[in-house]
């Protein structure tokens, strides 16, 4: 059954067969992961209840400090750990598959931005560094050996060398992406105003305590003016998820299509939001591994069945990084 689901996720673009893979799922962690099993039954979500993905129960992404979520019993390839301060508890992600981690990044990076050998990717994360196993930095060093680019690197704290790489891409028309956390990006256009009509710009996480916190409006609106580009791209990614979903711009994220997003109730975890406005639950089939069901401490609207748009944390969860502060 389950053999070929690593291919199957990524040959699809329709609905039905989503849920269906949900399903399939569903199934076989409830009967491969001791952790999710556990929950399950705790719950009294069987698989006899489960008829559609609604159905389906969502393991509070708290499992990943405490437990080791697998399913079924192999050795890791890596793991991944979230961000965070020296006394916070941190989600640990063991993965089974770094090949899988890959091509479901770069599945979910090439549904709204095509091929990465177009793109010239310059990477400002120092913060990220700092953490060996920070899946960010996994998924930007892959795409900086993929491009076809020669000046795509990691820009440690060297903002000059990377303001002249902006610039030098620019004149030469170079598809750029310049992928960096808030406070390096504001450090950046500190230096030098810049005028650049080939530049995508990411930004991730907040301020990391290098800055005081500010809006992500306000934010957006800095990095355009300092930049001269029209938006400002986001990624919504984290340790415990091997798929991201982007968003182009005005903070609307489009999920690739072996991701979805579902809206639940803030004050009932078990309840579906009767708005389009709640917390967030992710399906992720590339965790087939791990748990692909994750119910998170993130609010969002839901604009369709594939976009979202973030609003920020639950109040009692930890602050994180990756684009979940508040709007």
């Amino acid at each position: 059954m389950i053999e070929d689901f690593e291919q199957r996720i990524f040959c699809f673009d329709d609905d039905k067969t989503f849920n269906d893979l949900a399903i399939e799922a569903f199934e076989y962690q409830y009967a491969k992961n001791e952790v999710y099993n556990s929950w399950c039954q705790h719950i009294k979500r069987l698989p006899k209840d489960v008829k559609t993905i609604k159905d389906i129960p969502f393991l509070p992404i708290e499992f990943f400090k405490n437990k080791k979520v697998v399913t079924s019993n192999w050795e890791d390839e890596t793991f991944f750990q979230s961000s965070g301060t020296t006394n916070q508890k941190r989600s640990i992600h063991h993965i089974k598959s770094c090949e899988l981690y890959i091509k479901s990044c770069v599945h979910s990076f090439s549904n709204c931005f095509g091929d990465l050998k177009d793109w010239c990717f310059l990477v400002l994360l120092p913060s990220y560094q700092t953490n060996k196993h920070s899946s960010l930095i996994f998924m930007m060093d892959y795409f900086v050996s993929q491009t076809a680019q020669n000046h795509s690197d990691f820009f440690n704290q060297d903002i000059d060398l990377l303001i002249q790489t902006l610039i030098s891409n620019e004149q030469n028309g170079v598809k750029t992406i310049l992928f960096g956390v808030s406070y390096a990006l504001l450090d950046v256009i500190e230096r030098q105003n810049l005028n650049l009509k080939h530049l995508i710009v990411f930004e991730t996480g907040g301020m990391k305590g290098m800055r005081q916190e500010i809006t992500k409006e306000e934010l957006h609106l800095k990095l355009c003016d300092g930049f001269n580009v029209r938006n400002i791209c986001s990624e919504y990614g984290m340790c415990e998820l091997m798929s991201q979903a982007y968003s182009t711009g005005e903070g609307i994220y489009q999920t690739p299509p072996q991701m979805r997003v579902m809206i639940r109730d803030v004050n009932d975890p078990f309840s579906w939001s009767g708005t389009t406005k709640g917390a967030i639950n992710v399906i992720d089939l590339a965790n087939i591994h791990s748990c692909c069901f994750i119910e998170t401490a993130d609010l969002a609207e839901r604009k369709s069945d594939r976009a979202f748009r973030l609003l920020g944390r639950l109040d009692y969860s930890d602050i994180r990084g990756c684009n979940l502060l508040y709007l």
